[in-house]
């Protein structure tokens, strides 16, 4: 028993299990917007919640696999379970594999659309893993495949799209993308060096805390956007004002020279961010719809 916990735990690092905090709230953000349109119950959440956990899961899992000869070079990364030898290689495309299939079968489940749609989804997002290779527009594409989260949900519930949830989209893709710009400035040298491609790396560490400026103030704006296209009240608009000074707090916590609070910025106040949208939304609608 304690060996398969203690197994558990090292996958679940692996993985980061505890970011999905990050997305997940905005993918349910999504449900409940849905619920307007279409019944939506405990079926549909289980399987969405469960869609979301295989996607990342996958995707995560086979980043690891993609960058693991990376990871064993950089002392930041070095620890991690694949370089490390916590968890083995044939092992890891095992996790990738089930978890894959988790995702497949969560898809199907939710219908038909969702099952075709699921295997372009879990190419783009496991696609990621080389876009650093090439791109240093990677930082762009992980928010554009992380993003596909609440647009997978509101599909899954009403086989269709609308401004409002585009926009929440477009809030999560800028959202991670500004930050992990500025996550990506502790491995500035290293990228250098192994000719890897991030905003950092092509211009400097200020010019990349100007571009995550600008996305986050895209961020704030494409948020504030969907007030009106999804006809919110103002508890969503109290939200969204303070998700807007958490934004700043981040970005005042975290500046060139001013890295050593990285993780305070990167787990705990983007963690308060996407929960409390999800409370916003949720208690918005509770309000305007059953109070």
């Amino acid at each position: 028993m304690i060996k398969t916990l203690n197994a558990l735990k090292t996958y679940s690092e692996m993985i980061k299990i505890s970011h999905t905090v990050f997305a997940l709230p905005f993918a349910l953000s999504a449900v409940v917007i849905a619920s307007r349109y279409s019944k939506t119950g405990f079926y549909e959440v289980f399987f969405i919640i469960l869609a979301m956990t295989g996607a990342r899961s996958a995707a995560m899992g086979f980043n690891r696999i993609a960058d693991r000869k990376i990871d064993e070079k950089n002392p930041r990364t070095s620890i991690r379970e694949i370089p490390s030898g916590k968890i083995n290689i044939g092992s890891a495309w095992f996790f990738f594999g089930v978890s894959s299939a988790i995702f497949i079968f969560s898809a199907y489940m939710l219908g038909e659309l969702c099952f075709y749609l699921s295997f372009p989804v879990l190419f783009i997002l496991c696609f990621y893993s080389y876009t650093k290779r090439f791109t240093s527009l990677a930082h762009i594409y992980l928010g554009f495949a992380i993003s596909l989260a609440p647009a997978g949900a509101f599909i899954a519930l009403t086989n269709s799209l609308n401004t409002g949830i585009t926009m929440l989209c477009l809030t999560l893709l800028t959202y991670i993308s500004g930050f992990d710009i500025l996550y990506s400035c502790q491995d500035t040298d290293f990228d250098k060096e192994y000719g890897l491609y991030s905003i950092p790396a092509k211009v400097g560490e200020k010019k990349a805390f100007l571009i995550s400026d600008f996305l986050h103030a895209v961020c704030f704006l494409s948020l504030l956007s969907i007030y009106f296209f999804l006809e919110m009240g103002y508890i969503f608009l109290v939200t969204v004002l303070i998700i807007g000074v958490l934004l700043v707090m981040e970005h005042m916590i975290v500046r060139p020279g001013k890295m050593e609070k990285i993780d305070i910025a990167f787990f705990n106040i983007n963690s308060i961010i996407s929960i409390t949208l999800f409370a916003g939304i949720f208690f918005d609608e509770l309000f305007s719809r059953w109070i």
